[in-house]
């Protein structure tokens, strides 16, 4: 599936867009609870990842690209549902947008695509989670209509690993 305005394309991720995507990762994870410090190296599990996102009709990993260059993506996932009529609903994870172009509508040129398949695919809400350091992309989810109805809890599995 394919969106597009005057200058801008959302297309499905490709495993060529994998690098990319790890630079535009690394400035989310700036403002999160566990920044890393530089770009993740590419590994075979990048590219294992991404094809089992392909196969998966209900996952799909979205890119943003102008000009041809990645400036931003989400990933989307639809879960089936018992409750509100057994409607699905859909998540919207690793949202960013090229530091240099936020602010000039692209984040929510994103949403709305995203906004598009969740209502196509019957979906009753669309969740995401924003980490709460990242008080600019709250500002801009609720203004997209987004209320913050929950509090989230995260365990990261890596730190009790290591702990242990």
């Amino acid at each position: 599936m394919t969106a597009q305005s005057a200058t801008t394309t959302i297309r499905d991720a490709r495993a060529g867009d994998i690098p990319r995507l790890l630079e535009l990762y690394l400035q989310l994870s700036e403002s999160s609870q566990h920044p890393e410090d530089d770009i993740r190296p590419l590994t075979e599990e990048h590219g294992a990842a991404l094809k089992r996102m392909t196969a998966d009709p209900n996952t799909r990993l979205f890119v943003l690209a102008d000009g041809g260059r990645v400036v931003g993506t989400y990933a989307f996932y639809v879960l089936p549902n018992l409750s509100h009529a057994g409607r699905p609903f859909a998540i919207v994870e690793n949202v960013v947008v090229d530091g240099t172009l936020r602010g000039t509508g692209l984040g929510r040129l994103l949403m709305e695509h995203a906004d598009m398949l969740a209502r196509e695919a019957g979906c009753y809400k669309i969740g995401l989670t924003s980490n709460n350091k990242r008080a600019p992309a709250h500002a801009f989810y609720e203004s997209l209509g987004f209320d913050q109805s929950h509090k989230g809890f995260t365990m990261y599995l890596e730190e009790h690993a290591d702990s242990g």
